[in-house]
């Protein structure tokens, strides 16, 4: 249900459907990310899905980056919506 509302208001913005773009693949990983955290409470000993999860936050914390360089509007926008903090600056 949240997954489709999201994909609508990217798609409108872009008029058109555009899995591929940026806010997509941040909202798709937030989800996996959630997702194996809610398992992984339950299954503590599981380092398979520990790892999965390390490689997963890292691949949604460049992407955010490459997103707060280019243009900060969307990226403050999208972490907004997906109620995330803000990355670290160094």
């Amino acid at each position: 249900m949240i997954k489709n509302a999201f994909i609508s208001a990217i798609s409108q913005e872009e008029k058109e459907e555009n899995k591929g773009s940026v806010e997509f693949q941040v909202f798709s990983f937030t989800n996996k990310i959630r997702r194996l955290t809610s398992h992984l409470e339950l299954h503590k000993k599981d380092f398979s899905s520990q790892r999965g999860l390390r490689i997963i936050l890292g691949k949604r914390q460049r992407l955010l980056a490459y997103l707060a360089k280019e243009n900060r509007v969307r990226y403050k926008k999208l972490i907004s919506q997906l109620n995330i903090r803000e990355q670290k600056t160094r």
